[in-house]
């Protein structure tokens, strides 16, 4: 099964499709998702802070979250995203190479890999040290 099919799967899955309509209500939208990138060059791991419908640059990659759910209290604990990555090219070009659900628990099912960067979705939270953005 390839894992557009299986990230589909999964997600429904996560909405509670199938089951009560209070069970897909029970998931709670937060404002910051968390994500770690691996440098593959330096081997150096970052983890950085964006808000929803924000860009953040990580090398050469822009990383933008539109929605991050987390389960709501006393739920089993699933956290996901939906994310667009676009690459700066040496030409200065930008092209989008993902725009898909991520699973904080399953991060290698959907995570962002490129030659030189991986991301992947960590956690949501709803608030952040790094300064809201303005507007």
């Amino acid at each position: 099964m390839n894992n557009r099919i299986l990230g589909s799967i999964l997600f429904a899955a996560t909405l509670g499709l199938g089951s009560s309509p209070a069970a897909a209500q029970e998931r709670v939208s937060n404002p910051v998702a968390v994500f770690s990138g691996l440098d593959k060059i330096t081997g150096r791991i970052t983890s950085f802070d964006v808000y929803i419908d924000e860009t953040v640059q990580f090398g050469a990659l822009q990383v933008t979250p539109k929605v991050c759910y987390s389960s709501a209290e006393g739920q089993v604990a699933k956290t996901d995203a939906f994310v667009q990555v676009d690459e700066i090219t040496l030409q200065r070009d930008i092209r989008q190479i993902f725009s898909g659900w991520m699973f904080a628990d399953s991060p290698g099912l959907n995570a962002v890999e490129h030659p030189v960067y991986d991301v992947w979705l960590k956690s949501c939270k709803t608030d952040s040290a790094v300064p809201a953005p303005e507007g």
